[in-house]
């Protein structure tokens, strides 16, 4: 297989970073399947379409931007499909995206992701044996193409988590005082400025659970709600409560639940990951407090670590450090 029938490459990653962010614009509304977007492009590399998965059970990326393109009326335009995960093969709620793209005029395709469940792998292979041109973007002839590869590899981390290790990926949210401690001053919920928050509320919007501990709760009742980001997601978000002791309220959890969250009280953590993975959940944020907080890092559990430090100068913006360690996918076609 040769690239020379593909479209340059500048059109193509320009075209994939739309659809990583149509894709980004899901993540936490899809579980238990992952975010996906994808960009239709006609012979001269001009956008016809693009869309995303939006909710389990929905039209999956592929289906979505064939159905998008056959209501602009511009269908038989359709040459290149660029989709930041490798088609699925397999049945399941909907049909498989691989045979959809077959039915349609697309001759070419580039893929950011090879699908990690083995269930729904191959369909890149699918494809190429019907006669399609099909490569993935690292292969791209550009110099942005390494970076995307790793944009699409970490768009599917939670998915990819889940599948591997039978767990949600694990986000722990720390947020840090000047002198290195967890506790918010007298009379208030928390130190942290407007951007962090929006950070934080952020993190809340993605993730399909949110653990905490019973000590949180008697110290602060906290909402838990995403509230400073716009929230695409339908179905209740899980709330996991870890509390040996029975000690939460019943009337926080009955006000939880009328804040749309199913709510469930745990004692150790093993079983609640378990549980989680179970329930289809895909990525789970961590916000407790600090003993809490010391066991999920004691026990090295986590897959991305969010630490907001509260600057000395009242004046500055929080210094915000991200850690992510590698999912588990491979970047190799």
């Amino acid at each position: 297989m040769t690239t020379r029938r593909f479209l340059p490459p500048d059109r193509v990653a320009e075209a994939f970073r739309q659809a990583l962010a149509a894709a980004e614009a899901f993540a936490g509304a899809t579980a238990p399947n992952p975010p996906v977007g994808c960009v239709a492009l006609d012979a001269t590399g001009a956008i016809l379409a693009l869309a995303a998965h939006q909710r389990a059970g929905g039209d999956h990326a592929e289906a979505a931007v064939l159905a998008a393109c056959r209501g602009l009326d511009c269908f038989d335009r359709i040459d290149t499909l660029v989709v930041t995960l490798e088609p699925c093969t397999h049945h399941g709620r909907t049909p498989p995206c691989a045979e959809a793209v077959l039915a349609s005029p697309a001759k070419r395709l580039w893929i950011g992701i090879r699908d990690p469940n083995p269930a729904a792998a191959g369909g890149a292979e699918r494809l190429a044996r019907a006669g399609r041109d099909v490569a993935f973007i690292h292969d791209l002839d550009h110099p942005d193409a390494s970076g995307l590869a790793r944009q699409a590899a970490r768009l599917i981390a939670p998915f990819a988590t889940r599948s591997a290790r039978g767990r949600p990926w694990l986000t722990l949210k720390q947020a840090l005082t000047v002198d290195g401690g967890m506790i918010p001053p007298p009379g208030a919920k928390t130190f942290t400025s407007a951007d962090s928050l929006t950070l934080a509320h952020g993190l809340r919007r993605r993730a399909d659970a949110v653990i905490t501990g019973s000590g949180t709760i008697l110290a602060d009742a906290p909402l838990f709600t995403v509230r400073r980001v716009a929230d695409p997601r339908r179905a209740p978000r899980r709330l996991a409560i870890l509390d040996r002791r029975g000690r939460t309220p019943a009337a926080y959890l009955e006000a939880a639940r009328a804040r749309n969250f199913e709510v469930s009280l745990h004692h150790d953590i093993p079983a609640l990951l378990a549980e989680l993975a179970a329930a289809g959940a895909l990525e789970a944020l961590v916000e407790c407090g600090p003993t809490l907080m010391e066991t999920f890092l004691a026990a090295d559990l986590w897959d991305e670590r969010v630490i907001v430090r509260q600057d000395p100068d009242p004046g500055e913006p929080d210094r915000i450090e991200i850690l992510t360690r590698p999912p588990p996918v491979h970047l190799a076609a």
